[in-house]
This record gives structure tokens, C-alpha cells and sequence, in this order.
């Protein structure tokens, strides 16, 4: 008997139960959605991550103090100040663009309302260095430094929180019992790593340092962080050198850095690294139910090989050879195994499909997943059908046509 007979025969004797089929291919089906769809879900979340960092701005790397056991002169400073921002821009080379800033919460008020949001003050250059575009109005400019003048940029959702009915241009918000006119309005930017950075309001930096925080520090005005761009990516490392020896130098730190500087690259390659293992072990946990379904295959298999044994018997008989009978049962395993991979990568695919509609994740089926899916439900499928296959081709032609009597 060649292989086509062999194929024809085991479709036939999948049609005569299709229920059993169905049943049978189940667990496989499942399996492959849940590897399809958590596959799918891992992809969708990192380029969720990506895009979130990405938005911090292009080339970017931040500055933040970090206290610690630091040797150094007496009289340096032992946070960083607008100073050390100042001389990054200035003697850096790889470096294009620097916005300090100074963070703090504070209660905004409007008439009866009153909302607790982040202040930042921060420089002109911070919209090129965070990549921050404005709705309505103008940004903090170079003037507005040097006359501290009292002024304030809202963003998206604060501006519609606070001003849900008119327009916020021109209207005047306290902040310490000082007045602030609002001059700009931000484009919607979103969250990033769980901050909103819509809710959040910019002053200038001078501003925020005299009339809101103070001078904090007796070296200068002491700042929360210092971002800045590097001329290019080819340049990331060379400015992030070059930013730490500067600093080191003015510090005159001959110990630990009393500074952390982080990137975007970092970040990224973190973020990565955490959601391939988030995703590995979700699928590794979504794989035992194809395990499950191989076991739940072999036993329907070995229950069809008693059920079966007056057919085996007879085809014994007329001259099927134990090789017939053993390729057989492995084609109709491989066909379930193959009809449950296809039918669980169509299901993951859908389910893949639902997410991306109903929620931010941008989930997509990778080829590569789909082809290992098929080919590890394939490949369980055959494995453990091999046990009742061969336990059908070692029946005794003559012991199973008397049990068929």
C-alpha cells in the first residue's frame, strides 16, 4: 500500500468520528491561540515600550545627582547645578542641545480649583531636547530667562482640566501666591513609564529657582536633571564620555560619581531584554497545554487501536503489513496535529487582531511564530502517536480477528 492509499484511508477514518476528531485536535488548537496570541501581545508591548522612550527624544541622554561616598574639595558642589548645564553646551563637542530643569509638585490654582501637578522648570532648548511640539501659543523663550519673568506653559490634559470651557492663552494661574499668565499650551505627548507627561506645567528655569523652590544649593542653582542631545547616534557614547569627564573635572571627584548618566540606548536595550523574557516564559507556560493535548492524543489514539482491532485484524489479513498499519495511525496523528496547528494559528491570529482593536498595544503575528507553531503542534502530534501506532502494527492478525468474533 503507498502512501495515498494510506492517506485516503486515515481522511476516511477521520470522517467516520468527526466529534472524536474535533476532541481530539482541541488541546492543540488551544495551544497553539495561547502561543499565537501571548507571542503576539510580547511584540505588541515592546514596540508600546520602544515608542514610549523613544519619546523622551532623539539621541537623548539625561543627567541626575547621586549622592554617595564622594572625595571631594572642599567648596565644590555636590549636586549639579544650571552651572554644569551651562558647561556641557559649551565644551562638549558631541553634544547639540541642553535643558536642564528643576521638577517639584506644586498646588496650581484657577479661580476654585486647585490641582496638584508637576512643575518644571527648564530652558527654551527643552523642546528640541525632549521633543516636545506646542498646540497653541508660544514656549519659554531666551527673555523670559532674564527678566524671571512669571510666566507658564500648561500641558494638554492640565490645560483642558483646568480651562475645560475657554481658552487658557492669556489667563492668569497662581502657583505659591504668585501669578503666572499662561502663554502656551503643549501638544498631547502621553504617559511615559507610568508618568503623565500631558499633566505636567513649565515655567523658566531662572523663574523656578527664585520664586518657587529657592536656591537650594550655595553653589549655584542647584538642578534635578540635565538632558541633552548627542549630534547623532554614532555619537551617543561619545558624548556620554565626554559629558562624565567634564563633570568629574568640575567636581574634582577622584572617587565615585556623584552623578548618574542614563540613555535612551539603556533604556531601550533594558526594556527589550524584560519583555523577550516576559514573553518566553509566558510562552513556556502556554507550550504545556500542548503537551497536555499529546498525552490527550496518544490516549484517544490508543483508545481508537482497541476499538479497532477486528479492522487491523482483517487488513492483517488480506495482507497489510505491520509497516501499513504503523503509517497509517501516524498520518491520521499528523493530520490532527496539523489541522489543530491551522486552526489554532487562524484562532490566535483573531485573538491577536481583538487586542490590537481594543487596547494600545499595536500585537502582531510573526511569521516566524506562526511556522514554529504549526511545527511544534506537528511534531507533539506525531511524538506521541507514535506509541499507539505501533502498538496497532504489532497486533496479532489472528488474536484480533477471534477478540473481533
Amino acid at each position: 500500500m503507498n502512501i495515498l492509499d494510506s492517506l485516503q484511508m486515515a481522511i476516511a477514518t477521520l470522517k467516520t468520528d468527526k466529534l472524536r476528531s474535533l476532541l481530539t485536535a482541541l488541546g492543540l488548537i488551544i495551544g497553539n491561540t495561547s502561543v499565537i496570541l501571548l507571542v503576539g501581545v510580547g511584540e505588541g508591548t515592546k514596540k508600546l515600550a520602544t515608542e514610549e522612550l523613544e519619546s523622551f527624544g532623539p539621541n537623548m541622554l539625561y543627567v541626575i545627582p547621586e549622592r554617595g561616598n564622594v572625595r571631594q574639595s572642599k567648596g565644590m558642589p555636590k549636586t549639579l547645578v544650571l552651572a554644569d548645564a551651562e558647561a556641557i553646551a559649551t565644551q562638549v563637542p558631541a553634544v547639540t542641545a541642553v535643558a536642564p530643569q528643576i521638577k517639584n509638585q506644586q498646588l496650581i490654582n484657577f479661580q476654585n480649583l486647585s490641582l496638584e501637578t508637576s512643575i518644571v522648570g527648564t530652558t527654551p532648548e527643552f523642546l528640541a531636547v525632549r521633543n516636545f511640539q506646542i498646540a497653541t501659543g508660544e514656549f519659554i523663550a531666551e527673555n523670559h530667562l532674564q527678566r524671571r519673568s512669571l510666566v507658564i506653559v500648561l500641558g494638554a490634559d492640565l490645560a483642558k482640566k483646568l480651562f475645560p470651557h475657554q481658552n487658557a492663552i492669556g489667563k492668569r494661574v497662581r502657583l505659591k501666591n504668585n501669578s503666572f499668565e499662561v502663554i502656551g499650551i503643549m501638544a498631547a505627548k502621553g504617559s511615559l513609564l507610568e508618568s503623565n507627561q500631558d499633566n505636567a506645567a513649565f515655567i523658566p528655569i531662572t523663574t523656578m529657582a527664585t520664586k518657587i523652590v529657592g536656591n537650594t544649593s550655595p553653589y549655584g542653582t542647584e538642578v534635578s536633571a540635565i538632558t541633552f542631545t548627542a549630534k547623532n547616534k554614532d555619537s551617543v557614547r561619545a558624548a556620554e564620555f565626554q559629558v562624565s569627564n567634564l563633570l568629574r573635572l568640575r567636581h574634582r571627584i577622584s572617587d565615585r560619581n556623584d552623578f548618574a548618566i542614563h540613555s535612551q540606548e539603556k533604556f531601550l536595550q533594558t526594556s527589550n531584554l524584560v519583555t523577550l523574557g516576559l514573553t518566553a516564559s509566558l510562552v513556556a507556560i502556554a507550550s504545556t497545554s500542548l503537551l497536555v493535548s499529546g498525552i490527550g492524543i496518544m490516549n484517544v489514539m490508543l483508545m481508537s487501536v482497541k476499538a479497532r482491532t477486528a479492522e487491523i485484524g482483517l487488513r492483517k489479513a488480506v495482507g497489510a503489513s505491520a509497516g501499513d498499519i504503523l503509517t497509517q495511525f501516524l498520518i491520521e496523528t499528523a493530520i490532527l496535529a496539523l489541522a489543530g496547528g491551522i486552526l489554532g494559528t487562524i484562532a490566535g491570529a483573531g485573538c491577536v487582531t481583538i487586542v490590537t482593536f481594543i487596547t494600545p498595544l499595536e500585537a502582531s503575528v510573526a511569521p516566524l511564530a506562526v511556522v514554529l507553531a504549526i511545527a511544534n503542534s506537528c511534531g507533539i502530534g506525531i511524538c506521541f502517536g507514535v506509541i499507539p501506532a505501533r502498538q496497532a502494527a504489532k497486533l496479532d492478525p489472528i488474536v484480533s480477528l477471534r477478540h473481533a468474533i
